[in-house]
């Protein structure tokens, strides 16, 4: 169950990756992610919501196997938590000076 219930990010730009040949379906990832990002199905962890995921990394910190990568803290989905938190726009660096409006 997510902690923020209906919380979104943009979509497609968070850095999570699972690796289903790793996976060994301890479902770690699905009992640490705070948003419900994750869900075990036949013995595997699947990302059941991806644009869920708010990069705090605590299913890469997490996982026994190693299954689950992260650039915890970075990324539109971090850029857009701290501008809610401070009240200004988000800001992640991949504005349109990289070649990308993803946050801007």
């Amino acid at each position: 169950m997510s902690l923020l219930p209906g919380l979104r990010y943009l979509p497609g730009v968070t850095t999570l990756k699972l690796d289903q040949n790793t996976c060994t379906g301890c479902g770690v990832c699905v009992e640490v992610c705070p948003h419900a990002v994750f869900e075990v199905s036949d013995r595997k962890a699947v990302i059941k919501d991806l644009d869920a995921c708010m990069e705090c990394g605590a299913c890469s910190r997490n996982c026994p196997a190693k299954a689950v990568t992260v650039t915890a803290g970075v990324g539109c989905a971090q850029a857009i938590f701290n501008a809610m938190l401070t009240g200004g726009p988000p800001d992640c660096g991949c504005g349109s000076d990289q070649g990308s409006a993803c946050c801007s």
